[in-house]
């Protein structure tokens, strides 16, 4: 491909349009291939609890007596895992050497008194039978306050199922008003996704009303809650005009016949969160997540104390025509703060709507507004175990029925932001709090069949059809490239795997062709991790190439190495033989020549001790902190004395053959060294570093002895590996090592 043709091409695709498109999407191969962290799953206490099963440690149930055919005695569950639980008969005491494992799905288990109803002989193991005169006695002070499983957990088409699992679609809840803490209506499942449930009011048949919670939210409760504890049963006082009162009441009594035909296992509520009792008084202000936009942090005032657990909190805003944003609240509700929490974690706090004055200032707000500030006992602690950087799943706040890949961008005292990917109009970093249940780890969307919103791949689309006509010259297409199983394999790929490869890949794109021909000798490997390094070694400025991440398994261990590969069909065949070349095999081994027969590179007679045909080449030592192996380089020349300056910068000048990083061309700070850097010395390495924008790294260097030999070796998987380096700072400081690689083998190299 002629050069001009090229530039041509490139200035036809400078006009084109970019979109975002959709590609297949999988967390390991995301968090494997960037080096990302995923949230830890212990922080998501409200997804571990929703993992458990419904039954507890410390229940009574009645269960078939083991070598004593039907009789049945009662038995007190001791641990559970899934659908297995570990029981113990009554009267074992703390004995555990007669404790038993049993399927709830296959074992005889029923509830207490189930014998009694069907007649069946309840009496005690053989083993312990001679332990006590009276056993009714035993059995009455046993069950006296004990908690018995539930006989639906146990029989029935909810046998064996998990808490989260015993809510199907129609079940009726009743949930807290919005607005008053002393009201609720009945609501009705639409949907359970793991806990989360899409919830319609019963009364209410539009979705534009349904609302998404998790089944833990504390404004759940069973149906009959309210009646049993003499609240108010009222249509959502920001709906109730939707309907009349008389359509609102026949719908409730309709549904509550109907539920209660099939109530909801009371083991639901099981582990929702007991209320604390709260501190704050009607005309403290504090500071919190705006309800409408969580997006930014406002100043708020408790407006309205309804009782020791709820109180309501208004935002901040004078102005006469203003429509007051009130939400009820309790001691442990997310987002709130104490007043100058902001201030003090360098975050802003959005000034009152109306407010006068330009800059605000807490002192001179509360002396203005004559209140006072809620002191910080008021507000919970919590210790924390998520960091900036680490990516999880969360819920769209604008489109709660929405599920998003997102990152952490910073972390301050129990507040998350949060910048939600692949959103087709990007949000400005979401506030959460750490507890919220808003938020979920990395695969739970998968787990639970929930589709999810992830990142979006950017193509550009030519404006010109010309664009596409030149582009078509880069030629991106290769033709099949064959694995010549009887040419010299070298020493480090295993002749007998080799065998077993097929014998030709392709045709196709050419770095898709390479990159599996590529990952098939790595896997013929002995050392898989010896044969990334010296692929990675593989590199030519001159070559239109591409990064592919490549990857291998040995014993037990994996590893991962970024790879340069050509893209264009000229450059394939000299590619082959660099990579060969490198691998200190036949030349013929792969590539797009066909050996039927005999080599011509006359390798077939030779042996991996004897063959001898790249012993003049000079290669850096293997890795760091590895001795170098015979043939492997030679003797180093003997330090000069250090000089003054190791290296020179040219200006910055556009150059469509030198080294890139991305897949377009772009101005780069080109190195020209005065000395091979094979030869530096650690304190000239040191010196390198010290003169990038990678100065704070220079200590690294010279605690770890990196000289100028391991400093060509160093990649992105090894730099973050070594040197314990966040991605972003990893991938600055290899961009400057890139800049030593280039100039070296444009300088020194041949």
């Amino acid at each position: 491909m002629h050069t001009h043709t090229f530039l041509l091409c490139l200035s036809f695709l400078a006009g084109m349009d970019c979109v975002e498109e959709e590609v297949d999407f999988n967390w390991e191969e995301y968090l494997e291939e960037t080096g990302a962290t995923a949230a830890p799953h212990t922080s998501f206490r409200h997804v571990e609890l929703s993992l458990q099963s419904s039954f507890q440690p410390g229940m009574k149930l009645e269960v078939a007596n083991k070598g004593s055919l039907d009789t049945y005695w009662v038995a007190t569950i001791i641990t559970t895992c899934g659908q297995l639980l570990l029981l113990r008969y009554c009267g074992y005491g703390d004995d555990r050497k007669a404790d038993f494992w049993c399927d709830v799905m296959t074992a005889g288990l029923h509830p207490v008194g189930w014998c009694a109803q069907n007649n069946k002989m309840l009496q005690p193991p053989k083993a312990i039978k001679e332990k006590n005169s009276d056993w009714t006695e035993f059995l009455i002070k046993e069950l006296t306050g004990s908690r018995t499983a539930p006989a639906n957990l146990l029989e029935g088409p909810l046998r064996g199922k998990n808490t989260v699992d015993l809510i199907v679609v129609g079940c009726i809840l009743e949930v807290r008003d919005a607005f008053e803490p002393n009201v609720y209506w009945a609501a009705r499942v639409q949907s359970n996704i793991g806990g989360r449930l899409c919830l319609s009011y019963v009364g209410l048949n539009d979705p534009a009303y349904d609302m998404w919670m998790f089944y833990l939210d504390t404004r759940l409760r069973p149906l009959g809650w309210a009646k049993e504890n003499n609240l108010s049963i009222k249509p959502p006082t920001d709906l109730c005009d939707l309907r009349s009162t008389s359509e609102w009441t026949e719908a409730l009594d309709e549904a509550t016949a109907k539920a209660l035909k099939s109530p909801l296992p009371l083991e639901v509520f099981k582990d929702h969160a007991d209320l604390h009792t709260h501190s704050f008084r009607a005309g403290m202000k504090l500071e919190m997540v705006s309800p409408k936009e969580p997006f930014h942090i406002c100043p708020v005032s408790v407006t309205k104390v309804y009782n020791e657990y709820y109180f309501q909190i208004t935002v901040d805003d004078p102005t006469a025509e203003a429509t007051p944003t009130c939400v009820v609240c309790h001691a442990d509700s997310p987002g709130i703060q104490p007043v100058q929490w902001c201030l003090k974690n360098g975050v802003g706090l959005e000034r009152p709507q109306g407010f006068e004055s330009q800059d605000f200032h807490w002192a001179d707000y509360l002396k203005h507004t004559g209140t006072e500030a809620a002191p910080d006992v008021c507000f919970p602690n919590v210790r924390l175990s998520l960091k900036s950087d680490m990516w999880l799943e969360a819920v769209n706040p604008l489109q709660p029925s929405e599920l998003c890949v997102a990152r952490i961008t910073q972390v301050k005292g129990r507040l998350l932001w949060l910048r939600l990917e692949g959103l087709t109009k990007p949000l400005p970093d979401c506030i959460v709090d750490v507890e919220s249940m808003n938020i979920f780890p990395v695969g739970w969307c998968e787990a639970n069949g929930c589709p999810l919103t992830h990142l979006l791949k950017t193509v550009c689309l030519p404006q010109k059809k010309i664009a596409v006509s030149l582009c078509l010259c880069l030629n991106y297409s290769c033709s099949q490239l064959f694995i010549n199983h009887r040419c010299f394999s070298g020493p480090y790929l295993n002749k007998g795997r080799i065998a077993e490869l097929p014998k030709a890949v392709g045709p196709g794109k050419c770095a898709v062709v390479l990159k599996e021909i590529l990952t098939m000798l790595i896997n013929s490997a002995y050392k898989p991790g010896r044969v990334l390094r010296e692929l990675q070694m593989v590199e030519d400025p001159q070559w239109n190439c591409q990064e592919e991440t490549l990857k291998a398994k040995y014993k037990g261990k994996s590893y991962r190495s970024n790879m340069r590969i050509v893209r264009t069909a000229d450059q394939v065949s000299e590619f082959c033989r660099r990579v060969c070349e490198r691998l200190q095999c036949c030349l013929n081994l792969f590539g797009p020549t066909i050996v039927s027969d005999k080599c011509p590179e006359n390798c077939f007679s030779q042996t991996k001790t004897k063959y001898t045909y790249y012993k003049k080449r000079k290669v850096g030592r293997p890795s760091l902190g590895e001795n170098a192996q015979d043939g492997d380089m030679t003797k180093p020349a003997r330090r000069r004395k250090k000089r003054k300056a190791i290296f020179v910068q040219k200006k910055r000048r556009t150059s469509i053959v030198g080294y890139q990083t991305t897949e377009s061309f772009e101005e780069e700070d080109r190195l020209v060294l005065e000395r091979n850097p094979l030869e530096w010395s650690v304190s000239e390495v040191v010196d390198f570093i010290t003169s990038t924008d990678c100065a704070s790294l220079a200590k690294i260097f010279q605690e770890q002895d990196i000289d100028g030999q391991a400093l060509l070796l160093l990649t992105l998987p090894t730099v973050q590996e070594c040197m314990d380096l966040k991605l972003g700072p990893a991938i600055k400081l290899c961009h400057q090592i890139e800049r030593v690689k280039v100039a070296f083998y444009s300088q020194f190299a041949n």
